[in-house]
């Protein structure tokens, strides 16, 4: 073989030999390179999904909050719990406070409490039945129907609320507050006392309370029970009953969910 062969067939081998080891070097940048991209930026996107291991409820309030009148005693808060469990990978912890037959003005000397202040500052959200013993009274307000005592028992009611509402954000004004407005249990008897307007005008100043604290969310339930209230309620007539829980959990559960994936 000539020289220039040689030199020929070196020069034509380098190339190929350069041209290989581009492709090869190419191949395994496209590999790795843009996997390790791909693995970073999953790491930078976090998971909604999950809830911190120590999120947690507290649940204060009346009978509603413990549940009175659900046979299997979850009510809505542990029914809210289940579904919280549900979507996300654990239970939250909860704490469940409610009185039952508890009133504003004794709701407002609960929240002082130091036990009950520390599990308000641990406290991720925060749910809030109360109001309707204030209001009804057992029902004596409908036996002695009188609409000055109403308004006066509404006045204090919204003092009290604001009370409630300032106590719990000194300590813990992070959390989310969720207050569920009142239904109407008497709503049979609405042609002679007017309770639907009555439970309305309640609602409304209620809402109207809570709109002042930003981290405050008010419920409705008034429509929840208001086309068939008799197939929601306990056999007391007053308390709902496993179906009529199930209501206001399917209401409540949504909006928590909202809330933690806009933190």
């Amino acid at each position: 073989m000539s020289k220039t062969k040689v030199l020929v067939t070196t020069i034509v081998s380098a190339v190929v030999g350069l041209f290989f080891l581009f492709c090869l070097g190419w191949t395994i940048f496209d590999h790795y390179g843009k996997k390790s991209s791909d693995m970073g930026a999953n790491e930078a996107v976090p998971n909604k999904k999950d809830l911190p291991n120590d999120f947690t409820v507290v649940a204060l309030g009346d009978s509603l909050t413990r549940g009175t009148g659900d046979e299997s005693g979850k009510g809505y808060v542990g029914l809210v719990l289940e579904d919280l469990e549900s979507e996300y990978k654990h239970k939250p912890i909860i704490h469940n406070l409610g009185i039952n037959g508890q009133v504003s003005e004794e709701l407002v000397q609960q929240v002082k409490q130091t036990e009950v202040r520390r599990q308000i500052k641990a406290a991720d959200v925060i749910l809030l039945t109360i109001g309707g013993n204030d209001l009804f009274q057992k029902g004596q307000t409908l036996i002695d129907y009188d609409s000055q005592v109403i308004a006066e028992s509404q006045q204090k009611y919204m003092e009290n609320l604001h009370g409630i509402f300032k106590n719990i954000n000194q300590v813990n004004d992070k959390a989310t507050i969720f207050l569920l407005g009142l239904y109407n249990p008497f709503i049979e008897l609405d042609d002679d006392l007017d309770t639907n307007r009555i439970v309305r005008d309640w609602n409304n100043d209620t809402a109207e309370v809570v709109a002042h604290y930003k981290n405050a969310i008010f419920v409705p339930t008034f429509d929840l029970f208001q086309l068939s209230v008799n197939d929601y309620l306990y056999t007391d007539n007053f308390h709902p009953n496993k179906k009529g829980y199930r209501l206001i959990a399917d209401r409540v559960a949504p909006l928590i969910k909202w809330e933690d994936e806009e933190r």
